[in-house]
């Protein structure tokens, strides 16, 4: 059973870098065609794709949040981590960590097979 689990902050203040980690137990993020996604709610609305890193390695991000996203891993670990900069309040959502095993990118929430619980971030000076 593949498990995730999200850390981090749960307050950042404006302009700063928001750091969180998934922590997978259960299987290997290096396995072949799995994608490990990061994932947020804000308050009140849907559910929108930042970004994944490839079992390759490779990483992929939302065209929106790109150029304030870094996605990397640490396969020592089988961690893998999101970093978002320039933090406003409107980056305050529920940020999720799952395994995308249908290569979706967003697209469709139906291949992420695996999710963790989720951990609220709030920006806010």
């Amino acid at each position: 059973q593949v498990q995730l689990q999200e850390s981090g902050p749960g307050l950042v203040k404006p302009s700063q870098t928001l750091s969180l980690t998934c922590t997978v137990s259960g299987g290997s993020i290096t396995t072949n065609y799995y994608y490990w996604s990061w994932i947020r709610q804000p308050p009140g609305k849907g559910l929108e794709w930042m970004g994944a890193i490839a079992y390759s390695g490779s990483t992929y991000y939302s065209p929106s949040l790109k150029s304030r996203t870094s996605i990397s891993r640490d396969t020592s670990k089988n961690q893998f981590t999101l970093q978002l900069s320039s933090v406003t309040p409107e980056d305050t959502a529920v940020y999720y960590c799952a395994r995308d095993s249908d290569n979706s990118m967003g697209s469709s929430w139906l291949g992420y097979d695996y999710w963790g619980q989720g951990t609220q971030v709030t920006v806010s000076s």
